[in-house]
């Protein structure tokens, strides 16, 4: 790829990135609040920013100054195809599950890259532990990112180890062999953890979710202290993250075909 072309490229993945920042935030946000998110100077957020607002993605608060969705990226969401049925399918469950363990809830769908984060239900702890929406988890280090490596393509797998295994904290797996024997085992198992492998202190137990034609539509988690959720849960906790997975899956129409 030549020069200009990469140039481009980055380009229009800045866009994408601010684009991003200001539709996964809960408010809106500044010039500076977007730079400070990207790691990026506010003349160059800027530059992206007018792109988006002149083509009417992002629209200004013309007395805040600050950005939020316009009306062309609303229309886009409303097109969406119904795969997007899966926030509204699991808000239930999740809130069912949050209320009965006190524990935080998260619904996250497979990107190329990463585990999505599309909703969370905060737990009742007197500490709140919770993932905000729009953050991509990765793949090898979160029980959502590999029970989709179990579930998924096996292309996530194969991009997933080819682009290596970063440690982020000393529980990390780093070792392709024995990621690769942990999702065979998830598989076998349906459900997934990880101790303290992306945050130290913290735990999470997910279980895929599956629609109508029996592919993987995402995971739903619990995700907690390491206290509360500890690295062996509890026959409990496995039960009902696994009815969480259940009801959303029937919702969506899973087992509802001949052959299920």
């Amino acid at each position: 790829m030549d020069a200009q072309r990469k140039d481009i490229v980055r380009s229009a993945d800045t866009t994408l990135a601010v684009l991003e920042a200001i539709a996964f935030a809960e408010e809106a946000l500044g010039v500076t609040q977007i730079a400070q998110r990207l790691s990026l100077s506010k003349g160059a957020i800027f530059r992206h920013l007018q792109s988006l607002v002149d083509r009417g993605f992002v629209a200004q608060d013309p007395q805040t100054s600050r950005y939020r969705l316009g009306v062309k990226a609303s229309l886009i969401g409303r097109l969406a195809p119904p795969e997007n049925d899966l926030i509204a399918a699991a808000e239930g469950p999740m809130r069912d599950i949050r209320d009965r363990t006190a524990i935080t809830t998260v619904l996250s769908a497979p990107t190329t890259s990463g585990a999505l984060v599309l909703n969370t239900v905060i737990g009742y702890r007197t500490i709140e532990i919770g993932v905000r929406k729009g953050s991509e988890l990765p793949f090898h280090a979160s029980a959502q990112g590999k029970v989709m490596l179990a579930f998924g393509p096996p292309a996530l797998m194969e991009r997933t180890l080819r682009l290596g295994l970063p440690p982020l904290t000393p529980h990390t797996i780093t070792d392709p062999d024995r990621l690769v024997s942990e999702v065979n085992l998830i598989r076998e198992n349906g459900v997934a953890t990880a101790p303290e492998e992306a945050l130290l202190g913290i735990n999470t137990l997910a279980v895929p979710v599956f629609d109508r034609d029996s592919r993987l539509a995402g995971a739903v988690a619990l995700c907690g202290s390491i206290q509360y959720l500890p690295a062996n849960p509890d026959d409990g906790l496995f039960a009902m993250v696994r009815e969480m997975a259940s009801r959303i899956s029937r919702t969506l129409g899973y087992g509802t075909r001949a052959g299920n």
